[in-house]
């Protein structure tokens, strides 16, 4: 049984230290401590965790011992659009290996999306590597994100497994809770068909390329391809509307008028 809830006391946030090790690989440099979860959680961010409440180690006291997912966000302010508006950037999203493909990320995510909808935000961001195709499905077929921006190299060198030793590139997905089409998604309901005006594909490959040094470079070339098209398609007013995977597990980003979109 999997329960979700905000995480508690030091030895629950500091099983989420450990599993940033666990997930990504970091070393000591780039893991974010376990003072830093307790100061995000007093101005106002979240720190979520999903526990199995049927392992041996379990107790009532303390399920550090079976945290097995957690999800981490700050407080911001946007700016620069009108009205100041408050929201939550969500930094960090980390499943154990052996509990994924169970929808557990997205159980993270819709935790963030009540409690931050009961206070009153509307808004949630995050940053996602456009090379990952699971995590792209789930940011824009799965909970209704749209993108519009595109940083290059944006946490610099990273010691991530994952990484592969590319540039950090990410895509921004905006996640606006409380908006028709998020609802329609959430929901299940029948989305509008919306006019794609550019398709950008990741091979199901990429992963494999990435984590091999013989091949990297043609993960490379993949990201450096990619980069200058969502480049392009985003200085043009486009806006990612879609992501689809093939039968042969390539992803496919489908662009669009940010209008189709129903992010109000």
């Amino acid at each position: 049984m999997i329960v979700i809830r905000t995480c508690t006391g030091h030895e629950e946030l500091e099983a989420c230290v450990q599993m940033q090790i666990d997930t990504w690989g970091y070393d000591p440099s780039d893991v974010i401590p376990r003072k830093a979860f307790l100061v995000i959680q007093k101005v106002g961010g979240q720190v979520i965790g999903a526990y199995d409440t049927e392992l041996p180690d379990a107790s009532p006291e303390s399920n550090a011992q079976s945290l097995v997912g957690f999800a981490m966000s700050l407080p911001g302010m946007k700016t620069g659009e009108g009205t100041p508006q408050a929201y939550l950037h969500s930094h960090m999203l980390a499943v154990l290996p052996e509990y994924r493909n169970r929808g557990l990320g997205r159980q993270l995510k819709l935790e963030q999306r009540r409690e931050a909808l009961g206070r009153g935000i509307r808004r949630m961001e995050w940053t996602f590597d456009p090379l990952e195709i699971k995590n792209a499905y789930l940011n824009i077929c799965k909970l209704g994100a749209v993108v519009r921006r595109y940083i290059v190299d944006f946490y610099g060198v990273s010691s991530s497994r994952l990484q592969g030793g590319l540039p950090t590139d990410r895509l921004v997905a905006e996640w606006h809770m409380d908006s028709p089409r998020v609802a329609d998604i959430l929901e299940g309901r029948p989305r509008p068909a919306y006019k794609i005006e550019d398709r950008i594909e990741v091979q199901a490959a990429i992963y494999a390329w990435k984590a091999s040094d013989r091949n990297r470079d043609r993960a490379a070339e993949v990201q450096l391809r990619n980069r200058h098209r969502f480049q392009e398609a985003f200085a043009q007013g486009l806006a990612v509307l879609g992501f689809v995977r093939d039968e042969e597990g390539n992803g496919v980003f489908e662009l669009g008028s940010p209008a189709q979109a129903e992010m109000e």
